[in-house]
């Protein structure tokens, strides 16, 4: 099949019908001490590690301690750095569902001759204070051969804190959603797409540096904030920068770049790195109207030692995690899967709670996984949420109900943390993420309502809203929400800013019916209450491909009042090779989207000059 280096697979040359229909279808461990040395323990297998006995919460509960059994930490005299990696890649490759959860953790210094393909559930980080640090001659990569070239399923696993020399000049990071590119520095050039420029949906890049041009080929859309980049070669549908050095100008729609000068608010994650042979965290500063990197020059923030975090390891009740965080101690979640049966509660302001290797919380017997109150500067980062067999009410929520504290000077952050219901088995959720506090920040989020794996069906995995904000000042910089019963994304707090939105309407629905809304076909996959009389957005797109029934009508994309504060910058709907159709882009303005030709509908400015 010919094929096209600006756009997916296709004879002529555009984006192919269906582009997004990704569905169908002895090495050495080292656990930490802190203020150690290293203890190196054999490898292990990509299944979870058995669960320790539960801890008591008789008694102060201890703070540091070694970060588990998928913790590999390496440095360069690791002998066979590159068979242990290939090893934990072969058995992460295609295990889309698996409970291995793995975490690549490289000391400062030099590695010659490394290439790192990157699985599910696999997190490679360096631990330096700055990308620099930790440097390989070499490549860390994300294919798709697992999917015969497709690569819109290559979800969950991520690359931070580290410099490259690619070995021939250009880094392959071919993913889609969930699989965050951080404090990277590329000496080359980066290439989004997969071998042979297959199928690829859209990803994130934040607080990285790409000495070269960036190439996203087939990538149907892309977020980057607060980066520097040799250049940008392309565009499919929808391609969003914010305080981007070198990001090509405003073009939207043709060509398809949304572009802001700087990102108004930005807070960069939290991550774990070596201060001699102690382990620390360390913790960013805000930044506003950011542009480029944050580790050149002096990095403002603080760092907390390990022996200030509890080490979360599965087993640990909630019970112990709750009077870890009431005793004053910040959370470090090990990689592996976290079963609680009551609510991790984050009471304290400024407590970190972070997760390595794709660490994952599954709420049993239907409570919310994780509540942070109405405080100042909590972060949140780094983990996978797991909707339960029965129905939660909410999986996070970020702030109690009628919040109304002001948090401008240090606001929660929540980044990289994704949630899912279903696909990994039966999973349900009412909402996913309710935001009360004001000036929360949600910087990179994939929330997702499984159409494939195990425990899906329309009923199955019922969960009936993905987003809802009340909170007022609320800033969501790169937020991907799809597949939601209902609504995915309901806006009621005033003054919100969104730049950038990925979403996909349920592929299941059975019928018209099954998603009327009163008078109005379908619910809108992002509706802002007649209440706001301020929002403003850049770079928002929806797309449907109702594959059970291609007939379904949805009325439109989205849902806003007609206000003069309410403005909307680049959006666009698109109908995945005819499957399904919308009548308008938001509310009853925009061309329809119809056919088999997968063009987008778009509009520029709303409201309309």
């Amino acid at each position: 099949m010919p094929t096209t280096p600006f756009g997916p697979p296709h004879p002529d040359g555009g984006p192919r019908p269906g582009t997004r229909r990704r569905r169908t279808a002895a090495a050495l461990l080292a656990g930490a001490l802190a203020a150690a040395t290293l203890v190196m323990l054999p490898a292990t297998s990509s299944q979870a590690a058995p669960a320790p006995a539960a801890q008591s919460t008789a008694g102060p509960v201890e703070g540091g301690g070694d970060l588990g059994p998928n913790v590999h930490v390496f440095d360069p005299s690791t002998p066979d750095i590159q068979g242990t990696v290939d090893q934990i890649f072969k058995e992460q490759e295609s295990a889309q569902f698996g409970e291995g959860r793995h975490a690549l953790l490289f000391k400062p210094g030099t590695y010659d001759g490394l290439n790192v393909q990157i699985g599910f559930y696999t997190a490679i980080s360096g631990l330096g204070l700055s990308p620099d640090d930790t440097h390989f001659n070499g490549d860390v990569t994300v294919d798709a051969g697992w999917f015969d070239g497709n690569a819109t399923q290559n979800f969950w696993r991520s690359a931070e804190n580290l410099s490259l020399s690619p070995v021939n000049g250009t880094n392959r990071w071919a993913v889609s959603q969930a699989a965050p590119f951080r404090r990277m520095h590329v000496r080359g050039g980066l290439n989004l797409a997969p071998d042979g420029y297959g199928w690829a949906s859209g990803g994130y890049i934040a607080d990285s540096r790409i000495d070269g041009e960036v190439g996203p080929y087939s990538q149907q859309q892309w977020y980057t904030r607060d980066s520097s980049v040799g250049g940008w070669t392309n565009g499919v549908w929808n391609m969003v920068f914010s305080g981007v050095q070198g990001a090509p100008g405003q073009g939207f729609p043709e060509p398809p770049y949304t572009t802001l000068e700087t990102t108004p608010i930005s807070r960069e994650k939290p991550f774990l790195y070596l201060d001699g042979d102690e382990y620390k965290v360390f913790v960013p500063e805000k930044r506003t109207n950011a542009r480029g990197v944050s580790w050149e020059g002096d990095q403002q923030g603080e760092s907390l030692p390990l022996d200030q975090f509890y080490v979360v390891k599965p087993g640990a009740t909630a019970a112990t995690i709750n009077a870890a965080v009431d005793q004053g101690l910040h959370l470090l979640f090990t990689p592996g899967v976290h079963h609680v049966d009551e609510t991790i509660d984050i009471g304290r302001a400024d407590t970190v709670v972070l997760g390595l290797g794709y660490a994952t919380i599954v709420p049993d017997d239907g409570v919310t996984a994780v509540k942070v109150a109405d405080v100042d500067g909590v972060r949140l980062a780094g983990l996978l949420i797991d909707a339960g067999a029965e129905n939660s009410r909410t999986l996070v929520e970020i702030g109690e109900e009628g919040s109304s504290a002001g948090h401008a000077d240090n606001p929660t952050t929540v980044q990289d943390v994704f949630i899912r219901i279903g696909g990994a088995g039966p999973g349900k959720a009412t909402t996913s993420l309710v935001v009360n506090s004001n000036d929360t920040i949600i910087d990179h989020t994939w929330i997702w309502r499984a159409d494939h794996g195990e425990g899906v069906g329309w009923e199955t995995n019922r969960a009936d809203y993905g987003v809802q904000v009340n909170g007022d000042d609320v800033l969501a910089t790169g937020l991907f929400v799809e597949h939601f019963n209902k609504y995915d994304v309901v806006w009621a707090g005033e003054r919100g800013r969104t730049i950038f939105y990925q979403n996909e309407k349920a592929y299941d629905a059975p019928d018209q019916a099954a998603i009327q809304n009163g008078d109005t076909q379908g619910y809108a996959a992002y509706k802002f209450e007649d209440s706001v009389d301020t929002h403003e957005g850049w770079g928002l797109g929806s797309y449907c491909n109702y594959n059970v029934d291609p007939a379904i009508r949805q009325e439109h994309g989205f849902q806003a009042p007609v206000k003069p504060g309410v403005k909307f910058h680049g959006l666009l709907t698109v109908s995945l090779g005819g499957m399904g159709h919308y009548d308008h882009v938001i509310n009853q303005v925009g061309e329809p989207t119809q056919g088999s030709d997968t063009v987008p509908s778009t509009i520029t400015e709303f409201p309309l000059p």
